[in-house]
């Protein structure tokens, strides 16, 4: 079984207090996330200083775009991430946009399927147009609710994609583990990280969480 990565989603939108967080999780992530809000905000620049200061880390910009997608997605391609997210409310237009962008510069694309009706149909579509990661995604406002995403990421696991399989959604130390047992490849975390009093133990106890089992 391949070794799951770890996903830090970066929410603030203090240009230093990123950078500054970043540097403290950094031994134990994989991919750092720009947030939506933090890219909204800060834009290509903070791609740029997160590369530059982390270049074995894998970087992920929370674009959710939902049209223009070649368009919106390449400058952030070329300023350095490695993978953009799609909406798969979208549409298969869209997201070909990025899976172009994406092709151009080296990078891969995620689908994030929040807010998806059919997910397992937007699944095989967008794994057919060739994205790379599928995102199983209960937003804040679906936890808030009381939802979670297990039920959606059995759905997609089940299906069997030749893609990888990201899931975020409330997701801290005690339920990691199940997430990859239930097929999950990236763990995404962010409140349960940055919330915490400190934010590189909390990274350290969800890495611990999923390898001490021998995964």
């Amino acid at each position: 079984m391949t070794t799951p990565l770890i996903q830090m989603a970066l929410d603030s939108l203090d240009f230093d207090a990123t950078l500054a967080l970043a540097e403290q999780v950094a031994p134990h992530v994989d991919i750092f996330e720009v947030g939506t809000p933090c890219i909204k905000f800060n834009g290509v620049k903070i791609v740029k200083a997160l590369k530059e200061r982390f270049p074995d880390h894998k970087i992920l910009v929370d674009l959710k775009t939902m049209d223009a997608g070649e368009y919106e997605a390449a400058p952030f391609y070329a300023a350095g991430a490695d993978i953009c997210t799609v909406l798969g409310v979208s549409g298969a237009a869209t997201i070909a946009g990025v899976v172009k962008a994406a092709a151009a510069h080296g990078g891969e694309v995620q689908v994030d399927l929040i807010n998806v009706q059919d997910k397992a149909a937007c699944a095989k579509e967008a794994a057919e147009i060739g994205v790379h990661i599928i995102g199983v995604h209960t937003g804040l406002d679906a936890q808030a609710a009381g939802q979670t995403p297990f039920a959606d990421l059995k759905t997609i696991a089940d299906l069997g994609l030749n893609v990888k399989i990201s899931v975020a959604g409330g997701i801290k130390s005690e339920t990691a583990r199940q997430v990859v047992d239930s097929g999950a490849s990236i763990v995404v975390a962010g409140a349960a990280i940055y919330g915490a009093e400190s934010p590189a133990e909390a990274a350290r106890e969800i890495r611990a969480s999923i390898t001490f089992a021998g995964v």
